[in-house]
């Protein structure tokens, strides 16, 4: 099974990778992070680990049993017991209810560990699989529009006190 891990110094190598294989597909369905990114990917992924020791964000993997990164979920922004939720799946990773698992299992630590009280997302309209994670983790929409690197997608929200 799968295992949900807070991001590390030693996970740097095996996300960069995760990445760079699914660059394609992310973009597909999400802004791409540019050559820029994998260029200072080394600088970042330190940043990363900085604002999440200042308790700022909480970055966690889904590493499966061969130590390979399946996707990546954050909670990011954190402030006034809320936070916004991103996450993505490696292409091969898609279609077998992991994301959804992992998003109600980060919730769950939302709530008990990092003292949240809400978690806030927010999807393309264009962009069905996010969405369907979403609604079934339990996230409604707010019916507030909002733009997305230009595409139109829609807000959620979700009380983490029903993930207790």
């Amino acid at each position: 099974m799968p295992e949900l891990q807070r991001l590390r110094p030693d996970h740097a190598p095996v996300l960069f990778t995760f990445e760079q294989e699914n660059r394609a597909f992310f973009a597909a369905s999400i802004p791409d992070r540019g050559d820029a990114y994998f260029a200072d990917f080394d600088a970042r992924h330190t940043a990363l680990l900085t604002e999440q020791a200042a308790g700022l964000c909480h970055f966690h993997v889904l590493v499966d049993t061969d130590g390979e990164i399946l996707g990546r979920f954050n909670l990011v922004d954190v402030a006034d017991d809320s936070a916004d939720l991103g996450f993505r799946m490696a292409e091969k990773a898609t279609r077998r209810g992991l994301a959804t698992a992992t998003v109600l299992h980060l919730c769950t630590l939302a709530a008990t560990e990092y003292g949240l009280t809400t978690v806030r997302a927010a999807a393309a309209l264009d962009n069905t699989a996010s969405r369907t994670v979403l609604t079934r983790a339990g996230f409604v929409p707010t019916g507030e529009k909002v733009q997305l690197s230009g595409r139109p997608g829609l807000s959620y929200v979700l009380s983490t006190a029903l993930q207790v």
